[in-house]
């Protein structure tokens, strides 16, 4: 029985099948260009993200407690609410009293739905990408700041001298989990018609009535994206490591 089944995924090439690609060869084009999209989007949104992130990483570790209060405030806020109803309310909320000017990036992304993707998945990532910042500062030895110090170096001078690059040091693989993450999440803004993986994949099946196949393909897509990333972070933290003993 299961054989038989099993026989029958390869076979039977209904709209229900698993294995029904017959629709790439007309849409391939449009599956690349979904996959550019998603690979834009996420790689803007972390990239955004970073500035943001740092100087609320630094907030948080200010002894003065209204500004370490916000920072707290603003990570509690966005890490603690779905991304979903972050991006409607800056879709539809924000961005219904901010203009957008409407023109194609590349010939085929709607900068009228592309900005405000990107604003909403930068603002959700630096509450993440915060806490990385605050844990790799964290992770330097305190020794080396009163080293600094010692030194005659102000505070801002040792941070930024002697605490961030060791910092950044820290904070990189983490970083790089967080583009792969966002490369995942990023298929939320199909729901604003962005067309990435998903919306793509959404969209071949609507028009092709086959039911699997399309998602079969973003599935596989998503994996061949994420799964050699991730393992090519672990292979420099293994080397990081290694560097740090030697």
């Amino acid at each position: 029985m299961f054989w038989e089944w099993w026989q029958s995924l390869f076979v039977d090439m209904t709209a229900s099948s698993f294995f029904n690609f017959s629709f790439l060869p007309k849409y391939g084009e449009a599956v690349i260009q979904g996959v550019v999209y998603t690979l834009i989007l996420s790689v803007v949104s972390v990239l955004m993200a970073v500035l943001p992130a740092f100087l609320l990483a630094t907030m948080r570790l200010s002894k003065n407690n209204i500004i370490r209060s916000i920072s707290g405030a603003y990570i509690a806020v966005f890490r603690s609410t779905p991304l979903l109803v972050q991006l409607m309310l800056i879709y539809y909320g924000v961005f219904s009293w901010i203009p957008v000017p409407n023109f194609l990036i590349l010939g085929f992304i709607d900068a009228s739905r592309f900005i405000p993707g990107v604003v909403a998945l930068s603002l959700n990532s630096s509450a993440y990408v915060a806490e990385i910042f605050r844990a790799g500062i964290l992770a330097v030895d305190h020794g080396q700041m009163e080293a600094a110090r010692s030194l005659g170096l102000s505070q801002g001078q040792a941070m930024k001298l002697v605490i961030l690059p060791q910092a950044i040091k820290n904070v990189l693989p983490a970083l790089a989990n967080e583009m792969i993450t966002m490369i995942k999440e990023s298929s939320v803004c199909m729901v604003l018609g962005m067309s990435e993986i998903m919306f793509t994949a959404q969209t071949i099946a609507g028009s092709t009535m086959i039911s699997i196949g399309p998602y079969m393909i973003a599935a596989f897509i998503y994996f061949l994206i994420t799964y050699p990333t991730s393992k090519v972070i672990e292979n420099v933290e293994r080397r990081m490591r290694r560097g740090d003993k030697n």
